[in-house]
């Protein structure tokens, strides 16, 4: 199964301790609750049910959301070759993907440049699993 979501890419600025609690503290005061993220050299994407109030929380701790896009978020089984059986379909149908992480409860993020191709390829490669 799969389901559609919004990711949050947001610039940390320089590397300092604490900058990354003080982005989570940001979310949870408004109670917001974080379904999966990838930090990695100074930029954090998070996935939200609520884009609006996450990117609130966020501007409100002083940091910047340099983009929204939409992803692919899909069940999937803990076990070898998942990922590599959706990456190459969705290589096989030309879809771009742009980025991906791991989310809470077994499943993954995927965003991609035509969004809406890879769950249409997502959704036929996970029918059953």
């Amino acid at each position: 199964m799969h389901t559609m979501m919004k990711d949050l890419t947001v610039e940390l600025g320089p590397d300092r301790p604490g900058t990354l609690g003080k982005a989570f503290e940001a979310i949870a005061k408004a109670g917001i609750n974080i379904e999966g993220y990838a930090g990695i050299g100074g930029t954090l994407h998070v996935l939200t049910k609520d884009a609006a109030a996450t990117r609130r929380a966020l501007e409100s701790g002083d940091f910047k959301v340099a983009g929204e896009d939409e992803v692919v978020v899909v069940d999937v089984t803990d076990r070898p070759g998942i990922a590599a059986n959706i990456f190459r379909h969705l290589g096989d149908a030309k879809v771009n993907v742009a980025f991906s992480y791991v989310a809470t409860g077994n499943r993954m993020t995927i965003g991609a440049v035509n969004a809406a191709k890879a769950a249409e390829i997502v959704a036929r490669q996970t029918a059953g699993v």
